[in-house]
Formats: structure tokens, C-alpha cells, sequence
């Protein structure tokens, strides 16, 4: 119980060690060069796999009558997409800037949909679960939509046309972000038996995570090695998500406090699906992009550790 009590708290280093001890480990094996292409495919095909069974299983938990809209989830939409198109519109007018990539950076610590764990976070800071659960569906919904609209325009596909390359993203990212959603409802209604059975199972989609975020890492760290990109543009990708998840987390507390829903609001604009926005920095933008998305990783972990010690010491307080 100690192993497994240390392994969860400690899970994010864990797993970032992980991926980079794998991945060096890995490319310095002479014998394994061959299976290097094998290995690559195998991960394209994991990758979004363990997406989609993280969702999955985070919507087996829901009880679609304790869904319900909220008016904070409207002006979140709206910051999300809104800061989305603003940052495509100036690639779009400026291609050639020089911060294009941390442009590309920044589109993707904002548009990056709430994160599947973000509801556990909520709960033991005891906010409104269900609220951010509301929320987690709807920006998937939009995300869905509004990836494959935009990302053609400012990051089109080698020769591919602009129908083309939405038909491709939109196959890609609609099945992954809704998928699960729509596989959820239907095994309630077919299976209610199965179904409580994957809603009640607390370790699998955790233990998923890690796997997901460790290969995600792996895939990260090939991306800094093999890039070009400079290491003053990766550290300004550091900054970028930096700023990035500290103005979410505000935004969302800011407006949560309006209507009295501070914790679920902060956490459903400022906790990502981090392991998502790295596959989607390498799968539609560029590798380097997905370094935004891990370091954005870093950064709202530590921001919920911060809240999490608040609260417990808190807790102690008032016993």
C-alpha cells in the first residue's frame, strides 16, 4: 500500500523520468535500430488508444442527470475559443513572424480541452464535480469542431487542400474527443451492468494516465532532440505555457467567483488534458509545439500540488 500510496503522489516525476529514461535508454541500444520505425507507428496508434479509454472511463462515472449547464461555462467556451482565434488569426496575417512557434505554443495551452482527473482535484478541494464535468464535455465538443477548422488554415497539410486537410484532422480528433462520450451513453443504456461496473473502477483510467503521459514524454523529449528549433525558442516555450496556465487558473477563479463555483471554474480553465495537447502539438502542428503542452504539464501540476496543500492544511486548521 506504501508502493502504491508513493507512486500516486509522485506520479507526474515519476512518469516524466520515465519517459526520458526510456527514451535514451532506448536509441542508445545499437540492436534495437531496426524496430525504431515499428516502435514509432505502434506509439501513433497507442497514443490516441489511451485517450480515448481515459475519457471513456471518466464518462462511465457521469450520471447524465447531474449534468447541467452553468452560465461560467459560456465565458470559459468563449476564452478558450476566442484566445484559439485570435492567436490563428496572427499567424494567418503574419506567417512569416518570428515567434511562430510560440504562437503555435500558446494556441495550444489555451485550446487544450479540462483535463479527465481534473474532477478528482475538484472534489478534494470541494468544488462542484459535476459542473466541471459539464464543462470537460463541452470544450471536447468545441475543440472537435474548432481544431479542424482552424489548424488547416495556418498549418496546412504538404499537399493537401483546405477540405482535404478538415476531413483529416476532423477523422482524427472527433472520434477521439466525442467518441468516448457517445460510447458511454449508449453502453448505460445497453449494459447498465457494465457500465457501473467501468464507473466504479478508481485505479484503471489513473494507471492509464501514467502509461499516456510517459509515452507522451518520451515522444516530447525525441521531439527536443531531433529539433531545430533553438533552445532560446524552447525556453520561450517554457514561459509561454507558463503564462499561459497561470492566466487560466485566474481567469477561471476570477469568474468562477462570480457565481459562486471558484474551484470549478479555476480548475476547468486551468487543469488540461496535457497527455492530449502533446498529440496534438506533434500530430498537427509541429513535434517542437508539443513542448509547450509539456511544460504545461509541469505547471498546472504544481499549481493543484500548491492548492492541495492549502486545503489539507486548511482542513487541519479547522479540526
Amino acid at each position: 500500500m506504501k508502493i502504491i500510496r508513493f507512486m500516486k503522489n509522485w506520479t507526474l516525476p515519476i512518469a516524466m523520468l520515465m519517459g526520458i529514461v526510456l527514451y535514451f535508454v532506448y536509441v542508445n541500444i545499437p540492436f534495437l535500430e531496426p524496430t525504431k520505425p515499428y516502435v514509432e507507428h505502434a506509439v501513433a496508434i497507442v497514443q490516441p488508444v489511451l485517450i480515448f479509454l481515459m475519457l471513456f472511463l471518466t464518462f462511465c462515472k457521469v450520471n447524465v442527470s447531474e449534468l447541467r449547464p452553468c452560465r461560467w461555462h459560456l465565458w470559459l467556451l468563449l476564452i478558450q475559443g476566442g484566445a484559439f482565434l485570435l492567436l490563428a488569426l496572427l499567424i494567418w496575417l503574419f506567417p512569416d513572424i518570428p515567434a511562430h512557434v510560440l504562437v503555435e505554443g500558446g494556441m495550444l495551452c489555451l485550446i487544450c480541452p479540462t483535463a479527465t482527473a481534473a474532477a478528482v482535484v475538484t472534489r478534494k478541494l470541494n468544488g462542484d464535480a459535476a459542473h466541471l464535468t459539464s464543462y470537460t464535455i463541452l470544450i471536447n465538443l468545441l475543440v472537435a469542431f474548432l481544431v479542424p477548422l482552424v489548424v488547416p488554415s495556418i498549418h496546412p497539410h504538404p499537399g493537401l487542400g483546405f477540405g482535404a486537410s478538415f476531413a483529416l484532422i476532423l477523422g482524427k480528433v472527433f472520434p477521439l474527443l466525442l467518441g468516448p462520450f457517445i460510447a458511454a451513453i449508449l453502453l448505460r443504456y445497453l449494459s447498465p451492468g457494465l457500465h457501473k461496473r467501468l464507473g466504479d473502477i478508481s485505479g484503471l483510467s489513473f494507471y492509464l494516465w501514467a502509461v499516456a503521459l510517459t509515452l507522451a514524454i518520451a515522444v516530447t523529449v525525441k521531439s527536443i532532440v531531433h529539433s531545430e528549433v533553438s533552445w532560446e525558442y524552447q525556453f520561450g516555450l517554457a514561459v509561454v505555457s507558463l503564462v499561459c496556465c497561470a492566466l487560466q487558473f485566474w481567469l477561471g477563479r476570477k469568474i468562477g467567483r462570480h457565481y459562486n463555483d471558484v474551484v470549478s471554474a479555476g480548475q476547468a480553465l486551468g487543469q488540461k488534458n496535457t497527455v492530449l495537447a502533446i498529440w496534438m502539438g506533434y500530430t498537427f502542428f509541429t513535434p517542437v509545439t508539443a513542448v509547450a503542452a509539456g511544460f504545461y504539464s509541469v505547471w498546472h501540476n504544481v499549481v493543484n500540488s500548491w492548492q492541495l496543500y492549502q486545503q489539507r492544511k486548511k482542513e487541519m486548521t479547522e479540526e
